[in-house]
């Protein structure tokens, strides 16, 4: 009986295969008009594109307690934080944290995306349904990946297609992902009308508060505004690199979930713990964003003036959201407006959740009217030249 076939050798290739797969997708890109750069910012900028909201990153108290930790503890944690790299900034962190937004307990990591997957690979196992709405963020979205845990979505804010989700479901556990004020379109979660849809099922809502910290709720959040702060089963993601001009992400909930994520989060386990400056930068934005509300105040002002020059509805937020009709144009028009010494966000698939491409303009408090005018006088006539007006589709939000 003749023996097992014996393997044909391959020849070793003689040449590397990846510079020709990344020259084929960077062909796809630009055909698609979705080709994106790193670009070192200019000063004397106008910026309506960065996430600064409350301009605390160089508020003199921030940045004071950012040099005073470095100057005690170096430029880094140096270890996990269950090794030896939890330092007093990091309780200093947390304790703010549970202050500003009421909540019971916080745990910091290195970053809001860490954070999101952090406590959704920790929530998760086979007998689990994860569902995401889907704008969701895409560190909600690998963390659900990386899961455990059958994953599935719904539409946008469509509170009786998460009923039916979660209704049909045959897993025994439910954990629900939205995020209270949305980074791209920038509305909001009825976050009162979600979080019955979940009780009514026994599942946990996960509230993402990126663009809600420091922004919503006198800054203490838009879970807190909405009462839902001391519920067990809501849970709060943050990130310290927006409204609070820092760097760093936190989950915040009851002791237990700290105790769980603690335990159990793999990106907080097997990370080095937050840096001391940002630790420290964060905790002095909690205290400038509960000393000086009206901050708040005005941000939500220059939101207001914003959204009224650029011709679109105001959101709940800082976000300010412009459909445009495709990517090219949205990329021209950022360009001239970036040319013309006005940063805003240009936001194309496959970052948009919906396919369509648009300018984020974003408000922060120390916005003054004429920089304000000058957006909107810029954004009309870009609009006007490129005849956008007549092709711009039918979309919620779209320019008049």
């Amino acid at each position: 009986m003749p023996g097992p076939t014996a393997p044909v050798p391959v020849a070793p290739a003689t040449t590397s295969t990846l510079p020709g797969w990344l020259a084929d997708a960077a062909r796809i890109r630009e055909r698609r008009g979705t080709t994106r750069h790193t670009r070192v910012v200019e000063t004397g900028v106008v910026d309506f594109a960065g996430n600064d909201y409350l301009d605390l990153s160089r508020h003199p108290d921030v940045i004071a307690a950012a040099v005073a930790a470095t100057e005690r503890h170096g430029a880094g944690a140096r270890a996990s934080r269950v090794v030896t790299g939890t330092l007093d900034v990091h309780a200093n962190l947390e304790a703010a944290l549970r202050q500003l937004t009421g909540q019971e307990s916080a745990l910091a990591f290195s970053s809001g995306y860490t954070a999101n997957l952090g406590v959704l690979s920790a929530l998760s196992g086979p007998d689990t349904l994860i569902v995401l709405d889907a704008h969701m963020h895409a560190s909600a979205i690998d963390g659900a990946r990386a899961s455990r845990s059958p994953v599935t979505t719904y539409p946008h804010r469509d509170l009786e297609a998460l009923n039916s989700v979660l209704a049909q479901r045959t897993q025994r556990r439910a954990v629900v992902a939205v995020e209270s004020v949305y980074s791209v379109l920038g509305d909001a979660t009825d976050l009162v009308a979600t979080a019955e849809v979940c009780r009514r099922h026994g599942a946990v809502l996960v509230v993402d508060e990126a663009h809600g910290i420091g922004v919503l709720g006198g800054g203490r959040g838009a879970v807190h505004a909405a009462g839902l702060h001391d519920d067990p089963d809501v849970i709060v993601t943050a990130t310290l690199s927006k409204a609070l001009g820092a760097m760093g992400g936190a989950v915040l909930g009851t002791a237990a979930l700290r105790d769980h994520l603690l335990n159990s989060a793999r990106s907080f386990l097997f990370d080095t713990g937050l840096a001391p400056a940002p630790a420290a930068a964060a905790t002095a934005a909690c205290a400038v964003v509960q000393a000086e509300p009206e901050r708040v105040a005005r941000l939500h002002d220059v939101a207001a003036r914003l959204a009224a020059e650029l011709g679109v509805e105001q959101s709940a937020g800082a976000v300010q959201s412009v459909p445009m009709p495709s990517a090219e144009i949205a990329y021209d028009i950022s360009q001239r407006l970036r040319h013309s010494g006005v940063h805003v966000g240009c936001f194309r698939p496959p970052s948009v959740p919906d396919g369509v491409s648009r300018l984020r303009f974003t408000a922060h408090s120390d916005a003054t009217e004429s920089e304000v005018a000058l957006a909107g006088r810029l954004l009309r006539e870009a609009l006007h030249e490129t005849a956008a007006y007549a092709v711009r589709p039918a979309t919620a939000g779209t320019v008049a």
